[in-house]
């Protein structure tokens, strides 16, 4: 995951879902073939959430991400050989690897058509790129949020701090020439606990995609903004007796092997 100028990712925001967000990462593991030698690069690892079970690979991992409170909580996890603090779309390999895990952090890069490419060049023969995108824009839990920041704050917000996908079959060309493709899309529906906070779809949201929508606004405009998603997110996605919330949340998964 990236961090924004001048903002930092919040480690206890983020995993006030620790579970749900890890099952899409674990997946995307099983779905990982026997790989060669070398090294498991973990590019976006966040906190280190999934770095135990890549460390069940038993290859040297590396962590790469751009947030320092981040790299504290991966630092913890004591799995990591190596843990580098560097631009996603920056970062190079200083040694071919077997394989390049990113879960849930590309979507914050830009110019996919050129960082996947250039991903796949630093596999050994046979290593494998695994990719996990939230592929979320379109659903009422995001949508609503750039909708509202418009009507609210005009101009406030400059669309291209929004995450990027591209369509699958766009990614199918794009990587089909450098190797065995493989994509998938799965929507999982998460029982969101009550939140004495908030909506849980609102907490779920804020910590990730509204980031950048929200660094974007002043404390008060923040809490305006808020308010009003609180106001109508509960249509979309209503709260069961119980005060829990079903939501769907699709995810896109591919894998290349070089």
């Amino acid at each position: 995951m990236t961090a924004q100028p001048d903002t930092d990712w919040n480690p206890g925001t983020y995993h006030r879902f620790r579970g749900l967000r890890l099952r899409p990462a674990l997946d995307l593991l099983r779905s990982v073939a026997p790989l060669p030698e070398g090294d498991v690069v973990d590019l976006g690892c966040g906190s280190g959430s999934v770095g135990p079970a890549l460390g069940q690979l038993r290859r040297r991992l590396i962590g790469v991400d751009t947030s320092p409170a981040m790299l504290a909580q991966a630092r913890l996890t004591g799995v990591y050989k190596q843990l580098i603090e560097a631009d996603l779309a920056q970062w190079q390999a200083e040694a071919p690897t077997a394989l390049i895990f990113a879960n849930a952090s590309l979507h914050w890069v830009r110019d996919h058509d050129t960082l996947l490419p250039k991903l796949a060049g630093m596999l050994v023969p046979g290593g494998t790129l695994a990719v996990q995108f939230p592929h979320q824009n379109n659903a009422p839990s995001h949508r609503l949020w750039v909708s509202l920041v418009d009507e609210l704050f005009p101009g406030r917000f400059d669309h291209a701090e929004l995450t990027s996908v591209k369509l699958p079959a766009e990614y199918h060309r794009l990587l089909k020439p450098l190797g065995q493709v493989s994509l998938w899309e799965t929507e999982y529906y998460q029982e969101l606990a009550p939140d004495a906070e908030g909506h849980p779809v609102r907490r779920f949201t804020e910590g990730t995609y509204a980031r950048p929508i929200l660094a974007a606004l002043e404390p008060e405009e923040q809490k305006k903004l808020i308010r009003t998603y609180e106001s109508v997110i509960g249509k979309a996605y209503p709260e069961s007796r119980r005060g829990t919330v079903l939501f769907p949340f699709r995810r896109m998964f591919l894998t290349l092997t070089v």
